[in-house]
């Protein structure tokens, strides 16, 4: 029987094709947002006064109980509570790397966006300043041609004294009566 060749369709997602593809694995964030709270609660003072007080009370209890009852006598140098303080430690520092990382990662964008807002901004900044400059120059070119209130005045002043010139140059000379 000939196998039949489908082309893709781009339009849909492709299915899976077989039995041995990995299965869909937990978000990445979603672990990483554990491992953040793991680090952020081991860091606290509660944390470290509660598992002071744990290994003080496993202490001793094994030290002070009566032998029948200590699961982790003394004469075994507290071999249980080693190893579990050696699990905890092995657990909890890849969980603390994952939150450093994640949290170098945030500060990288963090910065590339303070990075892209300062060039804005200063782009901007130089931008406003040639607007200004231009303005200035404007306004130093209109200057020179604006007629203020002075000088409309001094002008119309010229203009009557040379009317009232004209007038008594124009008016003819009487003669005189006789």
């Amino acid at each position: 029987m000939a196998r039949t060749t489908r082309t893709p369709s781009l339009d849909a997602p492709r299915g899976r094709s077989g039995m041995l593809q990995r299965p869909p694995q937990q978000s990445s964030d979603r672990f990483g947002r554990f491992s953040e709270a793991f680090a952020r609660g081991m860091g606290t003072s509660g944390f470290l006064i509660g598992m002071t007080i744990f290994v003080v009370v496993w202490l001793a209890w094994n030290t002070f109980a009566p032998v029948q009852w200590q699961f982790d006598p003394r004469a075994s140098n507290f071999t249980l509570l080693t190893l579990i303080l050696s699990l905890q430690a092995s657990y909890a520092a890849p969980l603390i790397l994952l939150a450093q990382n994640r949290q170098d990662d945030r500060d990288r964008v963090q910065i590339e966006q303070d990075r892209q807002r300062a060039e804005r901004n200063l782009a901007d900044t130089e931008y406003l300043a040639r607007e200004v400059v231009a303005l200035r120059m404007a306004v130093t070119d209109f200057s020179d041609d604006v007629v203020t209130r002075d000088v409309l005045r001094a002008e119309l002043k010229t203009l009557l004294e040379q009317l009232d010139l004209r007038g008594h140059a124009e008016q003819p000379v009487e003669p005189e009566r006789r």
